[in-house]
């Protein structure tokens, strides 16, 4: 299938995109969605995580205790790494399962953390970066999260930066403060029709 690697940064709206490209026929893999079904109660990391980090990292109901790890994860970048180290192979895995699995006009792998990774640039024929201003985004996490601006910002300082992302850009959706959802989706609509039509070039 024509592979489409979908990127941008938290609060950059990446998830409606993508919810557009389902619903005008593509296959969608998110690997934000298989991480939190990874660490959802009965998950396959949340044993390796109970054995690495101590059942204080598990929430009542046996999932992970996101805020939690994430306090850890961002005040020590060795348990982010051991971390990483236990649930970034299984996403591998299961996104790999999905793709192998997916029909559709064309396949899109939806990666927040793509261009840090540095290992999909050769796995997908086009990267697309749904992209907005910083301020837009801790404006935007705020109001859908209620986290604070220092952990926002926390998160935000291990993402690439918007010159980095934009940087690998082949196709780039405008998603700023100034964007309606009718904008968007005529943003989208243009890089969706390209897409299709390329897919089926390919045959």
């Amino acid at each position: 299938m024509y592979k489409i690697g979908l990127t941008g940064g938290i609060g950059s709206g990446k998830s409606r995109v993508a919810e557009f490209f389902r619903e005008w026929g593509a296959a969608i893999v998110d690997t934000d969605e298989i991480a939190h079904q990874l660490t959802a109660p009965g998950g396959r990391a949340m044993a390796p995580i109970r054995a690495a980090f101590g059942a204080d990292m598990v929430a009542a109901d046996g999932s992970l205790d996101r805020a939690r790890m994430r306090e850890l994860a961002f005040s020590d970048p060795g348990a982010r790494g051991r971390l990483e180290a236990i649930v970034h192979p299984l996403i591998g895995a299961v996104t790999q399962e999905r793709a192998q699995q997916a029909r559709g006009c064309y396949l899109v792998l939806v990666v927040p953390l793509l261009v840090e990774s540095g290992r999909w640039r050769g796995r997908v024929d086009r990267i697309c970066v749904v992209d907005c201003d910083p301020a837009t985004q801790v404006a935007r996490v705020q109001a859908r999260s209620g986290l604070t601006a220092d952990t926002i910002a926390r998160i935000m300082s291990v993402q690439a930066s918007r010159e980095e992302r934009l940087a690998l850009a082949d196709d780039v959706v405008l998603n700023d403060a100034q964007t309606t959802l009718e904008d968007l989706a005529r943003r989208a609509r243009v890089v969706h029709e390209r897409w299709c039509l390329w897919a089926q070039q390919r045959g």
